[in-house]
């Protein structure tokens, strides 16, 4: 695939533009290559999959240890607000 060719100031100018398309960019100062953008498109999807395959480790996990999801939430609430009324006795002294 053939990278377009930008000067320094239109890929600044246009750097929404670039990151939204698919195709590389070659970066030019003076009629000189200094670089290259490479967007990746799909990365995101990649990382929903990641994100979606770990939850469902997590329910098999949870499930096979009868973990009650419900009283660990109720128990994090309550370490979370024990701990920000510390943190703020602390900061009133």
């Amino acid at each position: 695939m053939e990278a377009t060719k930008v000067g320094i100031r239109e890929f600044r100018a246009g750097i929404a533009e670039f990151i939204a398309s698919s195709s590389p960019v070659a970066v030019t100062r003076h009629g000189q290559t200094v670089g290259y953008f490479i967007p990746t498109q799909g990365q995101a999807e990649a990382d929903i999959a990641a994100l979606k395959n770990a939850s469902k480790t997590l329910d098999r996990l949870l499930a096979a240890h009868e973990v009650d999801v419900d009283s660990v939430v109720a128990e994090f609430k309550t370490v979370r607000q024990t701990s920000r009324s510390k943190k703020l006795k602390a900061m009133a002294a």
